[in-house]
């Protein structure tokens, strides 16, 4: 059930398109089983359909990526082998049919490790008897234990001697390998690596005589392959085995590895039937008796292909030919026909990758449909299609393409396979030939003077079709009406010699088949009157004589009239039999020789001999058909040429085609990728134009030119040193942005937009003679040109003369530059700036306007000594003021600084060390708070169950349970998620809320929960816009980001309570002692101890501590309670004391008072009577408008003073004062501490007492060190491992970002660091640390108590951080404070990250057993069928846009209608009066 779940939501997760499927990791390996595809990724097997269409998912034990290295379908037994490096090395039977059925698990140490070549498959000794005799034969790399060095042999059956997987018995690189069941052969194909460096071996094992397990390895025959004869290749790269009735066909492709050759690979076809070498490495370890036999290498019997880069190659036979299928490096899938006599056809091109990514070195045929062939490209599975017969519309281009698989139906009227052509000709090319000619014709002459034309079409039929030739000259039938009927595929005409003149005869041949005609027009000449005069006579006379269809003698170098049909000799093939008296050409070198795929324009020839050549040919290493372009510029030692497009990149042959046809000169280009162009420096340019423009990008070389939007071409240079290219801008009358497009051989590209601005406005030139030369400086408008030095040129003139000005500087609308020598001044001034030039005259008026201004500035200075005279009378009684207030400011400031020093040095740190029993909230509670933070006690009463309840297990109704299924399926929930987050009014509240109501609904299925988790995490990784990594998890901006959130808390609550909780409630119980130890003003609730400084009291006034004596009235007779000590601050107001009263209380005696503070009141006694204490009463100090709050200052309240509380339950005649912080105004018409409030003396601000905060800063390092050391604690028991163990969640998870690091290819540890860092400090323990009242029952945070939490919290942060920090005397106080120890802690941070890393793996079984655990611990306490309600209602809002995703993914109907049902079912509840 969960390889099917996990199933249909790859169809999701993954983009599953016709015939392509795209992976989530990369694949290492598939194969083909029966009917089914298996493919393996980094972190998981699939089971795919033949369509690839996702069937089963088995998730790998363990996390590393890529564990299984062996991966062998055995059909005979409907199993299914895989081993793996997991766990120390393993190997596992599945079920063929089901991989997530496992029948068999073996730990195995002696598998192939990853990244090792290696190769192994079913040995069958007996199939008569399969599968007892069947074994998996293993080519691995030597191992210490191994009996046998080379080659294993594992059994597969209980059955067989030994358990499963038991064995019998030089570096060394496995290929491929095979078994021929019919002939009982196997094959095993390596590369082994010696002093005279790699070699290909073929390996055969003794099948036929071999007893047992131990005989089959034990002959081991095997023979070197050599390839091949233009150039050694020993190196193999990929092999197929080419069926055959008689002897062992075998191909290879083999490499050279020099990757910049060309030809790097070759594709070569063997005889491997007499296989008989021996060699002393690949024999049993232990056998003395070994000796080497040595044999002649294997030489290819035919080289078929070369190529720069095959990587994979498979063979199939269709009818007398043989069909190659080669992947490539470069991305691409290439077929190739053979003929019976290994001659190869015109390979063509199947597919080809948008970029280039490497093919997978195995290829397989689909096992269902042969017309499909499967290849894999790092991430993605490839259907494609084999045979295309279907695109071809006639019959001659459907027999043009020289494919075995295509032939021409006529009945169908169309191109097909011979399987989809029943009851029907069905037309192909004949068999044993590659000829590309259609038609080819002969013409025979009689004695009598009878011509008789012989037409030959190179087809054949699996029937008669219905067939007929017509010959015409000029609208006329030529032919004898006596002429036999025409004979598929021949047909003939004869006609008097009178009809063929000097000049030749034109015919016009007419075939037809069925309803496909065919024409084609004939050169007929008299064969005996060919001749030549021009020098090379006898090549262009053979010429003319075959392409006429006469017959050539080599020996008498004659032409004649043929003597019947007759096979049409090879033009080709007769041209190297005649001499040739002309001086060839030979090509030196071309340039440019590198191109885009887009071709270039006037390209150079050297050579020699070249005043003959009329055209250049070019033939691609997989183009069928070759290109020609003509010459010019064209000398004896040099011409000019076009070189065309090309669909395919690769390299291309160049010859010389002269006058006679021939082609001369075996010279090389290359077709590359096309340039691009990433932006243009600068931007902007004048209209005047000829401003330098630098194109930047890659492959620039290959750029001709740019093209202006007004189709004006501008020419460009290029240093092939620098890779630069640039170009000058024409000039432009208009204004604005302009397109710029690259021209490419006849295409062009578009680079980028170039904005044409106004020419640069010089207005104004100032000369200042300084003492050896003449500075001069221009005025110019031209801010938006962004002007550099080397753009602007200056010349001077003087007496006619002129003088270099040599620029300086550019400032912001000044020129500066410098004239050399005694020169005092200039005449004029000529600013140059591409092809815009000025001349600025230098007027004499500029000296009257310096006097002016001088004169300006005289009677400025006189006015301002009169002013200054007359306003220090006044000002000497101002000061006089002001330096009385400033001493006594100084004398304010000294006090209170010395003060702080005194109170830092003598400060007592008596904080509590133990609180006892500590208020834990219960996990329901705990969860509902992290789940709904801002929803309040409502989602603890809607959510979670009432006490008595959490034991009952509730039953939900239909439509619940309905709904409960439905979010059980992965797709289904994976698209509800996708479809709610890609709609624009789904906000941020609205995921978080999501996520906790799937977290509410899946408690109890931790497991599927944690599935759904990671799957949506690899999704969010695999986005897009998610291109800096380091960005993950930063923001609760997803719904899996909250779920997260919610899945840690859930994990790690036993760990919070066990190991963080006490030093938590010790830190937060200390933290507020410490503020109640200073003042704290009740109405800002600032406080003079705090670790903020937002939050520091500056105004604080003298005050004293005191020791209340407080009683408790418990009766209505005047009984009261034991003593009650209570410290307290004379600047208390009445409020804080009863605070102060029941925290004691509660401390004291573990529970709280009876009352709540609104229904107690406090007396004072006072000369044995007691005086009502208030907040406010009619002795209260009023400034302006506003009230100060009583203290114990006020009512003169003394050290040891009484106290008694009285509560209305026993005071009936007690009216409670309801207290002033009730008033919605209360911070406005009050004020207690801070002076600032009083609205009064912003009239008067001299009247105002100035404090500095900076003074009371001490305050802040006072607080620190008095919790320093509950801080430290807290820290070290979260980064803590109890028992030497991280918690499984946190080790879990960290493993999890491990894999996918890997899997995204991701190797910078900072990144890994910042995700464990953004997952669990600051998603889980930094929202605990800012809210303990999530922790702990009855805990009030006020916002004081809040700002002091988020300094610590930001201190917990500031130790997982990377960043150093650079602090100074401007840097946060909350930074400062912890500068010294945040070092400390991040080499904390570190160590703990890397034990947590080195610690051994948790298996997936032991991690499910404790989410199993977990959600059993918790059964029952939450409102399952509230959360699918509330789940519910975003289902309903967003029901078309998740439908909408389900079609997009393909989801199966029966999906669609299950929400529907559930909608349905929701419906009727609505309608249903009882609901």
């Amino acid at each position: 059930m969960r390889g099917n779940l996990l199933g249909m939501l790859l169809l999701l997760k993954y983009c599953i398109c016709y015939n392509v499927f795209n992976f989530g990791g990369d694949i290492k390996n598939f194969v083909v089983g029966n009917k089914t595809l298996y493919v393996v990724t980094d972190y998981r097997l699939h089971q795919m359909r033949h369509d690839l269409f996702m069937d089963k998912i088995k998730d790998f034990h363990g996390t590393q990526p890529n564990p299984i290295t062996l991966l062998v379908p055995f059909v005979a037994n409907s199993t299914f082998i895989t081993c793996g490096t997991s766990n120390g090395g393993y190997c596992e039977v599945l079920d063929l049919s089901d991989i997530t059925n496992s029948l068999y698990w073996e730990a195995k140490s002696s598998v192939p490790q990853q990244n090792e070549k290696s190769v192994a498959f079913i040995v069958d000794t007996s199939p008569n008897d399969s599968p007892k005799g069947a074994y998996l034969l293993v080519g691995n790399k030597e191992h210490q234990n191994y009996r046998y060095s080379i080659v294993i042999l594992w059994s597969t059956l209980h059955s067989q001697p030994g358990s499963i997987f038991s064995t019998t018995g030089e570096d060394v690189e496995f290929i491929d390998g095979f078994q021929i069941i019919s002939r009982k052969l196997s094959y095993l194909f390596l590369n082994a690596n010696s002093e005279s460096g790699w070699r290909a071996y073929v390996l055969k094992p003794n099948i036929n005589n071999a007893k047992g397990k131990t005989d089959i390895i034990k002959d081991l025959k095997g023979s070197r392959l050599e390839c091949c004869s233009d150039k050694a290749r020993p190196v193999l790269l990929a092999s197929a085995l080419i069926s055959s009735d008689k002897a062992v066909l075998w191909t290879g492709v083999f490499s050279a590895q020099n990757d910049s050759d060309p030809e790097n690979t070759a594709l070569a076809v063997y005889n491997i039937s007499n296989v008989d070498g021996k060699f002393k490495d690949f024999c049993i370890s232990s056998d003395a008796t070994c000796k080497e036999i040595k044999k002649e290498p294997i030489q290819p019997i035919a080289v078929v292909f070369m190529y720069k880069s095959m990587s994979s190659v498979t063979a199939v036979r269709e009818g007398s030919w043989i069909v190659l299928f080669m992947g490539t490096k470069d991305g691409q899938l290439i077929k190739l026909v053979l003929d019976e006599r290994f001659s190869p056809g015109c390979p063509t091109v199947l597919y080809r990758s948008d970029v280039d990514q490497e093919v997978f070195p195995r290829l397989h045929l689909d096992p269902v449909d042969s017309k499909y062939i499967y290849i894999a490209l790092k991430n993605q599975i490839r259907r494609v299609p084999v045979v295309q017969c279907a695109k071809y519309s006639s019959l001659r281009d459907c027999r043009d393409t020289l494919d075995p698989f295509c032939g021409w139906c006529t009945n169908m009227h169309r191109c097909s396979t011979q399987n989809e052509c029943s009851n029907s000709s069905w037309v192909s090319f004949p068999e044993h030939s590659l000829q590309k000619q259609l038609l080819s014709f002969q013409v025979a002459k009689k004695s009598s003077g009878e011509i008789t034309l012989y037409l030959t079409l190179s087809l054949e039929s699996t029937r008669n079709p219905a067939f007929s030739c017509a010959f015409t000259t000029g609208g006329v039938n030529l032919c004898y009406r006596s002429d036999p009927s025409a004979v598929f595929p021949n047909c003939s005409c004869s006609f008097s010699d009178d009809r063929l003149s000097t000049g030749g005869l034109e015919v016009l041949a007419t075939v037809i088949i069925k309803d496909q005609e065919i024409t084609e027009t004939l050169m007929l000449k008299n064969c005996s009157r060919i001749t030549d005069i021009s020098p090379n006579a006898s090549y262009t006379q053979c010429v003319q004589c075959v392409t006429a269809g006469c017959h050539w003698s080599s020996s008498s170098k004659r032409c004649d009239w043929t003597h019947g049909p007759e096979a049409q000799l090879d033009v080709q093939v007769v041209r190297k039999d005649v001499y040739c008296e002309l001086k060839e050409p030979t090509i030196l070198f071309i340039e440019p020789n590198k191109v885009s795929f887009h071709g270039r324009n006037s390209v150079l020839l050297k050579g020699s001999n070249l005043e003959h050549v009329t055209k250049i040919r070019i033939q691609g290493d997989l183009d069928c058909i070759s290109k020609e372009s003509p010459v010019f510029d064209r000398s004896s030692d040099s011409l000019r040429f076009h070189i065309p497009p090309s669909g395919t990149k690769g390299t291309a042959k160049v010859c010389a085609v002269t006058e006679d046809g021939r082609c001369h000169g075996n010279s090389t280009i290359t077709y590359s990728s096309q340039p691009s162009c990433t932006g243009i420096q600068p931007k902007v340019t004048w209209k005047s134009g000829e401003r330098k423009i630098h194109v930047q990008g890659t492959n620039m070389e290959f750029v001709e030119s740019i093209v202006h939007s007004s189709n004006e071409e501008l020419k460009t240079q290029y240093n092939t040193t620098t890779r630069d290219l640039w170009f000058h801008t024409h000039p432009n009358d208009g204004s604005g942005p302009t397109n710029l497009t690259l021209k490419v051989g006849n295409s062009t590209l578009y680079c980028a937009d170039l904005i044409y601005h106004p020419d640069p406005v010089f207005t104004k030139i100032t000369p200042i003679q300084l003492s050896d030369h003449l500075q001069v400086t221009i005025k110019m408008n031209a801010e938006k040109l962004n002007l550099s030095l080397n753009e602007i040129k200056v010349i001077g003139l003087k007496d006619e003369q002129k003088y270099e000005c040599v620029l300086k500087e550019i400032e912001s609308s000044n020129i500066i530059c410098d004239i050399k020598g005694d020169l005092k001044t200039v005449e004029s001034v000529t600013i140059k700036v591409g092809n815009f030039c000025k001349t600025l005259e230098i007027t004499q008026n500029h000296l009257l306007y310096l006097y002016i201004l001088a004169a300006l500035i005289l009677l400025i200075i006189l006015g301002s000594v009169v002013g200054v005279v007359f306003h220090r009378r006044s000002q000497k009684q101002m000061n006089q003021r002001m330096n009385n207030e400033l001493e006594k400011l100084e004398m304010d400031i000294r006090r209170d600084i010395r003060q702080g020093f005194v109170d830092l040095q003598t400060e007592k740190s008596d904080l509590i060390e133990n609180v006892g029993a500590i208020p834990f909230l219960d996990y329901k509670h705990f969860a509902s708070r992290i789940f709904f933070p801002e929803a309040g006690p409502q989602a603890s009463k809607d959510m979670i169950k009432d006490i008595g309840q959490d034991s009952v297990q509730t039953l939900m109704d239909k439509k619940c349970q309905a709904f409960a299924t439905l979010i059980r399926n992965k797709q289904f929930l994976t698209c509800f998620v996708h479809a709610l987050e890609e709609h624009k009014d789904f906000n941020i509240k609205d995921k978080c809320t999501v996520a906790s109501l799937l977290t509410l609904a899946l408690h109890g299925d931790l497991i599927y929960l944690t599935e759904i988790m990671e799957d949506l995490l690899q999704s969010l990784m695999d986005q897009s816009s998610n291109t800096n990594p380091k960005l993950m998890l930063r923001r609760t901006e997803s719904i899996v980001e909250k779920l997260l959130t919610n899945w840690m808390s859930i994990c790690l609550y036993g760990f919070l309570r066990e190991s963080v909780g006490q030093p938590l409630f010790l830190l937060v119980s200390a933290l507020t002692q410490q503020i109640s130890k200073g003042p704290v003003d009740s109405v800002t609730e600032k406080a003079l101890y705090t670790l903020n400084e937002d939050w520091l009291l500056c105004q604080a006034q003298d005050f004293e501590a005191v020791k209340l004596k407080v009683l408790f009235a418990v009766g209505t007779d005047g009984e009261v309670s034991e003593v009650l000590e209570v410290n307290a601050l004379t600047c208390d107001t009445i409020h804080q004391v009863k605070e102060k009263i029941l925290h004691t209380f509660q401390r004291k005696f573990g529970f709280q008072y009876t009352q709540n503070i609104r229904d107690i009141e406090i007396e004072y006694e006072k000369a044995g009577s007691f005086i009502m204490l208030q907040e406010v009463d009619d002795t209260s100090e009023v400034r302006g408008h506003v009230t100060k709050l009583n203290t114990l200052k006020h009512y003169q309240v003394t050290d040891g003073a009484c106290i008694k509380v009285l509560t209305k339950r026993f005071h009936a005649p007690l009216r409670s004062q309801s207290s002033v912080k009730d008033d919605k105004n209360f911070c406005i018409k009050y004020f207690h501490l801070d002076p600032d409030i009083d609205r009064d003396q912003s009239k008067h601000p001299e009247k105002k007492e100035v404090k500095f905060k900076e003074v009371y800063l001490t305050k802040l390092l006072s607080t620190k060190v008095a919790v320093h050391s509950f801080v430290e604690t807290l820290f070290r028991s979260i980064w803590g491992l109890p028992n030497n163990r991280a918690p499984l969640a946190v080790k879990y998870f960290f493993d999890f970002l491990d894999a996918q690091a890997d899997r995204k290819k991701i190797s910078d540890p900072d990144v890994l660091h910042i995700w464990k860092t953004n997952s669990l400090p600051l998603r889980f323990w930094v929202n605990i640390l800012k809210n303990p009242d999530f922790v702990f029952s009855d805990m009030e945070k006020t916002p004081h108590l809040d700002s002091c939490l988020s300094v610590i919290a930001q201190a917990f942060m500031d130790s997982f951080s990377l960043a150093e920090q650079n602090l100074g005397k401007y840097s946060p106080t909350n930074k400062l404070l912890y500068a010294k120890d945040i070092p400390q802690y991040k080499q904390e941070v570190k160590a703990y990250y890397k034990i947590v890393k080195d610690q051994p793996l948790i298996s997936h079984q032991e991690f499910k057993l404790f989410l199993q655990e977990e959600s059993r611990k918790h059964e029952n306490e939450f409102n399952e069928s509230a959360a699918l309600r509330e789940l519910y209602k975003y289902m309903l809002r967003y029901f078309n846009e998740i439908s909408q995703k389900l079609e997009q993914t393909d989801a199966p109907s029966g999906l669609k209608e299950d929400m529907h049902n559930v909608k349905e079912l929701f419906d009727n509840m609505k309608r249903s009066p009882w609901s």
